[in-house]
């Protein structure tokens, strides 16, 4: 097929990878041979080598495989961006074992589906996050718990935690001391072992474990490393690490990305702006991966002009629709090129992104773009009725092939089949175009769409609008039911702090911009929306709040 976008890539950007079939843990592996002194991770002042790292991930291996965790048996990692996720997440694939990553937030009934339908025997927790995970534990399969604490990231400190008197509980401190630090042997064909379980469709439907094999991940991981061509593995240039890890975005954006490169990963446990702003020039952070949320916060302070952040070469922002007013203005307030890229859980997640230029001008990304398919990543749109491929310009559904796309869902055939074709097309879920340079711009979720009269509203167009009100600082668009148009058009409006505004002032604004059937019928001013753990705004929670609250009445 055509390739158009080939001739906008950065140069040393190759077309395709030669990818590794090798273990995921192997990329750890080689950077604590080649640099074992390189301080692989910073948390809260605390630094840990890449020497370090790996044997205490063999420890864990070792601790694992004693208490009978065998090759091809799951294991729940529910921890947040601290040192012993790196040490959990690659001592359990040295095991021989597959990650199901559990967000920390998750309440009791969360916890309990996610660690069922994965089939997990065994979870490793944080001691804060312990008592959730508590009221469901007898409803589970789980053979062995592994409880971690903040003193295990600081040496002298004492663990607080006491276990309860219930077979299977384990310190991780305690594990870790008594097993060896030799790697174990293990076996295993990259392209077809699971290394990952990762749970999506949360906000949409029932949860899905994608399957991410070793190959997958070590291919978005390459991927991502050639998207940067400035960045040297070695240089222990720093990365921001403020995305969870247990999100498929800061896993392979942030973790895998940092480790391949044998980099330094400063950890945030929480979006601190105040942390974060100190954290930037104290440890001359390179790489700012985060969310249109962040940055948007960011640009909200009145006090960013005392920061230093001339450090900062690279921000690639995804999860979520990147605004341009807000692109715009973080450009030139911190000098450094920040990007919208795109991907999905299934797919590793990166499939997509604008350039990344090291220095200015920053003149090879497109407003309003997701940017250009990776290397040895195809992509194309088709028609959502008939799935013949469309030419550019057209909109249809987003399809996507390469080595970073899942081996399908977890004990879900059926659902395997219906977003992967036999031939490895990736159905995205995403309404988008591309134009005649190969760039691709996403429209909507296909699942979002407004239809109000037969016309086609997509949330993100009415959204984009809004953010360009001097007065809005976050805005999200859903459909409702209406008897007359089937749908019509609800805004919800985050004001910025001190702001006043009337819905009047806001449709009034939208009048010359959007065509009328996309204009907001109603407007409800929120102080917050609600956002994902990765600040991704949900729009069917805002939704199914206001059609809550209509009943009521």
């Amino acid at each position: 097929m055509e390739k158009p976008w080939l001739k906008f890539y950065e140069p040393n950007i190759p077309e395709t990878l030669d990818i590794p079939e090798i273990p995921l843990h192997q990329l750890l592996e080689d950077s604590a041979k080649e640099f074992p002194d390189a301080t692989a991770c910073i948390f809260l002042g605390q630094e840990k080598t890449y020497k370090l790292i790996n044997e205490e991930a063999n420890k864990l291996a070792n601790a694992l495989n004693k208490l009978g965790i065998k090759q091809g048996d799951v294991v729940g990692l529910m921890l947040g961006n601290m040192p012993q996720f790196l040490t959990a997440f690659f001592g359990v694939l040295k095991a021989g074992g597959i990650l199901t990553l559990i967000n920390p937030l998750y309440q009791a009934p969360e916890i309990q589906f996610q660690l069922n339908d994965s089939g997990a025997k065994a979870i490793i927790i944080i001691d804060i996050m312990h008592d959730n995970y508590a009221k469901i534990r007898d409803n589970t399969k789980i053979e062995h718990t592994i409880v971690t604490t903040m003193a295990d990231a600081f040496p002298g400190m004492q663990v607080s935690f006491t276990p309860p008197d219930v077979k299977g509980y384990h310190l991780w401190g305690e594990l870790l001391e008594k097993a060896g630090a030799k790697q174990p042997k293990i076996s295993l064909n990259p392209k077809d072992t699971p290394a990952v379980l990762l749970y999506t469709g949360g906000t949409t439907g029932t949860p899905k474990g994608a399957i991410l094999t070793h190959y997958n991940l070590v291919a978005n991981a390459h991927q991502c490393r050639s998207w940067i061509p400035f960045a040297k593995r070695g240089s222990e240039e720093a990365t921001l690490a403020v995305l969870p890890f247990f999100h498929s975005f800061g896993l392979t954006v942030c973790m895998m990305n940092t480790v391949i490169l044998a980099g330094r990963l400063v950890l945030h446990p929480r979006p601190d702006l105040d942390q974060i702003l100190r954290d930037i020039p104290r440890y001359k952070v390179a790489f700012f991966p985060g969310v249109p949320t962040l940055y948007a916060s960011l640009l909200q302070r009145d006090d960013l002009d005392q920061y230093d952040l001339s450090s900062v070469t690279a921000c690639l922002s995804g999860a979520a629709p990147l605004p341009m007013a807000v692109a715009k203005a973080f450009e030139k307030m911190a000098g450094a090129n920040l990007v919208e890229g795109y991907g999905l859980t299934e797919a590793s997640p990166v499939t997509h992104a604008n350039p990344i230029q090291e220095k200015p001008p920053f003149d090879k990304k497109r407003e309003g773009s997701v940017g250009l398919p990776m290397p040895s990543t195809l992509a194309k749109i088709i028609d959502l009725d008939t799935g013949e491929d469309l030419p550019p310009g057209q909109e249809g559904e987003l399809v996507i092939k390469g080595p970073q796309v899942m081996k399908g869902y977890w004990n879900k055939p059926e659902e395997t089949t219906n977003q992967l074709s036999e031939d490895g097309w990736l159905k995205t879920g995403d309404i988008a175009r591309m134009d005649e340079d190969g760039y691709f711009y996403i429209v909507d979720r296909a699942k979002q769409m407004i239809d109000r009269a037969g016309f086609k509203v997509y949330p993100r167009d009415v959204e984009e609008i809004l953010f360009t009100h001097p007065k809005v600082a976050d805005a999200a668009v859903v459909g409702i039911p209406d008897e007359r148009r089937g749908e019509t058009v609800l805004a919800f409006v985050v004001l910025k702090e001190g702001e006043t505004a009337k819905a009047e002032e806001i449709k009034e604004f939208t009048k010359d911009k959007l065509a009328y059937y996309k204009r907001p019928e109603f407007i409800e001013f929120r102080d917050e929306l609600p956002k994902s753990m990765v600040g991704k705004t949900l729009r069917r929670v805002l939704q199914e709040e206001y059609l809550a609250k209509q009943k009521k009445k």
